[in-house]
């Protein structure tokens, strides 16, 4: 049974193992070289500190898959605009997990100040991962091939975008 629930500073090993999987061998990040585990800690620590979700899918107590929203921009004008992240066991992929996981991490972020999600999807190898946000109402808003180079090959981003909650439609509560 799929059970989706907040990440825990325990829960990194197996998230870091996972995510090094895609380092080293897919193009779903433009990382080059594994974060340590002290490393991806500090992210989660980072993430759980501005109060965005960070979430892992368990099957028989074992970690599938995570997803969090993590502030776009350091820039104060992007404060109400998150980016979004979701890794699957590659075993585990097109079982719906990855929709359960990132409609929570939605729906938790639509219940705070945030207005706007972002997803920056590497083309090439990815393709579930722009169908997953299609299907969750992002839409496409800009391509820019050609920005990452990995595994000796040039790499473009696909960029999506949906609304939370009102969106642009009025002014967001103040941060």
């Amino acid at each position: 049974m799929l059970t989706i629930r907040d990440a825990t500073l325990a829960d990194m090993t197996a998230v870091h193992a996972l995510y090094a999987h895609y380092v080293l061998h897919e193009l779903a990040t433009f990382e080059l070289v594994p974060p340590t585990l002290e490393e991806m800690c500090a992210r989660w620590q980072t993430i759980v500190d501005t109060q965005l979700p960070y979430l892992v899918a368990e099957i028989d107590a074992e970690i599938v898959g995570y997803a969090y929203a993590a502030t776009y921009r350091p820039r104060p004008a992007y404060r109400y605009t998150v980016e979004d992240s979701v890794y699957l066991l590659p075993s585990h992929k097109g079982k719906g997990i990855g929709v359960a996981l990132l409609s929570e991490v939605i729906r938790r972020c639509e219940q705070g100040p945030w207005r706007q999600m972002v997803a920056v999807i590497t083309q090439g190898g990815t393709a579930g991962s722009a169908e997953l946000h299609q299907k969750l109402g992002f839409q496409e808003v800009g391509r820019m091939p050609n920005v990452g180079y990995k595994f000796n090959r040039w790499v473009g981003t696909l960029i999506m975008q949906r609304a939370l909650g009102d969106g642009g439609n009025s002014s967001p509560t103040p941060i």
